[in-house]
């Protein structure tokens, strides 16, 4: 079993209830622990000043959301196997820095598409994409209900040699789930082609640039077939904006793997890319920093 445990961040919403539910599923997938974590936003104390009783303070009835949210998080967890072994804690500091620390030493961080906003423990709208584009392990956003099983893992491809991470975990995803992958290069511009050798090219469309990143999108999956020998894989080569390409397949997929490269590499609209497909994918979607 592995010593690095899924770790989930909870407000108490039934979004990120939500994404406890799929990390548990995960854990129990990989047979690993899970840990529950949740953040309140301490505001200053404030009490009446004149000769009524004592009120609670606002940081109390903000650290007792939290705790109230972390024991609903335990119990929705139990509910998915009573032998999961489960841990619970607080963070402290700001929500969103807390929450992606939290992913050190994890090996996985599961958050929610959003949260309950207003004065919960943690707003995960702004938290989870922080955590996405920072934390130092992958971290899966979890959005909407996941009732159908499709088992089909997609990933995007944007250069071969800063894919190596996202694609290992999508096939690792893959085997576990005895599901087939799908690797996927979209561009609509020469300079988010697979290699800057494409750069000299003729516009996007013109003959034969989506053969050749066809060849080039098979050469790279080619060692990944050896290495996952009972993986069904397909790739497609589609002419669009990346994110709206991938945040479609969303639809069709398990889970998209998406690479998170420092400072994005410079990568040409990589960030927006990420961005597009958190907003508008229709089911999990998980960044991976590049090793």
């Amino acid at each position: 079993m592995s010593a690095k445990p899924i770790v989930a961040a909870t407000d108490g919403s039934e979004e990120s209830l939500r994404a406890v539910d799929w990390a548990a599923r995960e854990a129990v997938l990989r047979g690993v622990a899970l840990r529950i974590v949740s953040a309140a936003t301490l505001l200053p104390r404030m009490m009446e000043d004149h000769g009524g009783p004592h009120i609670s303070v606002v940081t109390d009835a903000l650290t007792q959301e939290r705790d109230v949210a972390l024991a609903a998080a335990a119990a929705r967890a139990t509910k998915v196997s009573a032998d999961l072994l489960i841990d619970t804690d607080h963070l402290t500091g700001a929500p969103a820095l807390a929450v992606a620390e939290a992913g050190s030493g994890a090996l996985l961080l599961v958050v929610g598409s959003r949260g309950a906003g207003a004065f919960t423990a943690l707003v995960l709208g702004s938290v989870s994409r922080y955590a996405a584009t920072h934390a130092p392990c992958p971290v899966v956003v979890v959005r909407d209900e996941i009732t159908t099983s499709h088992r089909q893992i997609a990933v995007g491809v944007d250069h071969p040699e800063s894919s190596a991470a996202a694609l290992s975990f999508a096939f690792e995803a893959a085997a576990l789930r005895q599901a087939s992958v799908l690797a996927v290069h979209a561009f609509d511009t020469p300079q988010t082609g697979m290699g800057q050798a494409f750069v000299a090219l003729a516009t996007p469309g013109s003959p034969g640039i989506e053969e050749r990143l066809t060849e080039r999108l098979t050469a790279l999956l080619d060692d990944w077939r050896a290495k996952y020998p009972g993986v069904p894989v397909s790739q497609d080569v589609l002419f669009g904006h990346p994110g709206r390409a991938l945040a479609g397949l969303s639809a069709r997929a398990d889970l998209v793997v998406l690479g998170r490269h420092p400072r994005q590499h410079g990568l040409p609209g990589a960030g927006a890319v990420t961005q597009a497909v958190l907003s508008h994918a229709h089911g999990p979607v998980v960044t991976v920093p590049s090793v």
